[in-house]
């Protein structure tokens, strides 16, 4: 039975094994938000996020939930308002993204968001969608304020 080519029995031997899960040389980057120990991508120790990924994604999860509350409500303030905070937050977190401490607008977007569904949350009792966007503004300004730390 003859091999094929590119199979590992026609492969010659490594001169000298390869490292896996070493990084490159040098120090890390000097990030203080979304670090994880990544065992997945072969033991690289800690990775650091370029962007502020975190924050897109409640821009994009504020953004969505307005236009998926017009689309069920049919109410047009709302989903101007939602809108008008989502991509305010969006444009925060396109500003945290280039200074770990320009939080400002990421702040604002998520205090005024949390302010508002607190107040729909203690009048309606309602967990969705007034309890869990109020919740997740609150772990975003709590995140914020960690990051000036």
């Amino acid at each position: 039975m003859r091999a094929r080519e590119g199979t590992a029995q026609n492969q010659p031997p490594l001169s000298k094994p390869r490292k896996v899960g070493r990084r490159p040389p040098g120090p890390l980057p000097d990030f203080r938000y979304d670090v994880c120990s990544c065992w997945l991508l072969g033991g690289l120790g800690a990775v650091a996020l370029p962007m502020d990924l975190v924050g897109f994604g409640y821009a994009a999860f504020v953004t969505f939930g307005s236009i998926v509350g017009y689309k069920r409500r049919g109410g047009i303030p709302s989903l101007i308002a939602g809108l008008f905070v989502g991509f305010l937050a969006g444009y925060g977190a396109y500003r945290v993204s280039n200074d770990k401490r320009d939080v400002k607008v990421s702040l604002f977007a998520a205090f005024f968001l949390a302010t508002i569904m607190g107040v729909r949350f203690k009048r309606s009792k309602k967990i969705i969608p007034a309890g869990l966007v109020a919740g997740l503004s609150l772990m975003m300004i709590l995140r914020l304020v960690l990051l000036l730390l």
